[in-house]
């Protein structure tokens, strides 16, 4: 059974003997308007269709920026479930991916559980955010919570913690050069892979308008457009990028009072500043 903590963002639940502290669920606005049949693929790999059969663990693959996460979240809310996001970096330790001991008020020690494993115990998903940024040392500690055992073993906490049977677990992963190799082990362990690509200019503009629904359509446009050429030439620049530039374009605009000025030069102006010079290539 677990309780509320007074006056804390977490509850308790007790396993093997052990009060471990839980977190709350992520919450975001996030909506997935991009290609329909990765979010089908991604559903499909977490179906279970018989008692025997388990989900499958996916990995979404892709350039920065071009929507893991907020497809990983949406197909999660599709299915009901709540999510746990967890940031992966190049430090992150083992035991920052399962149960982390910490100091409580009275110098006590207490056991906090990650978003993953607080996903394992209430049956949520959990989104390993650039996952191909940590080491082989904390892939270790997954391995027999990827395969048919479905738990993990907590050295700080002592305790094993078996997956609800509703866990599902999705990572992303960066397509570029700053993320280490996954060891053959895990990379096994990780599949389907799902692809997501730049998209086309269309599906790109539903993307800016949901995100910025405020925005005049003459900014859109434009960044559309440039974010199209620069697809055409194996840019990596991203949708996220165009968000940034539509925004900051459209606070220069309105900063400017009514004087709106030369338009087309505030909208190269925040590309330059968003990208950088080089950025400028892909204007008209």
């Amino acid at each position: 059974m677990s309780r509320p903590l007074p006056n804390e963002h977490e509850s308790r639940i007790t396993i093997q003997g052990v009060e471990i502290a839980l977190g709350f669920p992520d919450e975001f606005s996030f909506q997935w308007i991009g290609q329909p049949d990765v979010l089908e693929q991604l559903l499909a790999a977490w179906l279970v269709i018989d008692d025997a059969d388990i989900p499958l663990n996916p990995r979404l693959i892709g350039k920065p920026g071009v929507g893991k996460t907020t497809l990983a979240y949406a197909a999660a809310k599709r299915l009901g479930k709540p999510v746990y996001i967890f940031q992966c970096t190049m430090d992150t330790r083992p035991e920052d991916l399962l149960i982390t001991p910490v100091i409580d008020k009275s110098g006590g020690i207490r056991y906090v559980a990650s978003a993953l494993v607080t996903a394992m115990v209430r049956g949520g998903v959990c989104i390993l955010d650039e996952a191909n940024r940590m080491s082989e040392k904390s892939w270790a500690s997954l391995a027999p919570l990827l395969d048919t055992r479905r738990y993990i073993e907590s050295i700080v906490a002592g305790l094993k913690v078996s997956a609800h049977p509703d866990f599902r677990i999705c990572v992303t992963m960066n397509d570029d050069a700053s993320t280490f190799e996954i060891p053959e082990y895990i990379h096994s362990r990780l599949q389907p892979q799902i692809f997501l690509d730049f998209p086309e200019a269309e599906e790109e503009k539903r993307i800016l308008r949901e995100n910025l629904p405020f925005l005049d359509t003459n900014i859109l446009d434009y960044v559309v457009d440039f974010l199209q050429r620069a697809h055409a030439h194996n840019e990596n620049y991203t949708i996220r990028d165009g968000i940034n530039i539509a925004r900051y374009a459209a606070k220069r605009i309105k900063s400017l009072n009514g004087n709106r000025g030369n338009i087309q030069s505030l909208m190269q102006q925040a590309i330059v500043m968003t990208l950088g010079d080089e950025a400028l290539s892909y204007v008209i």
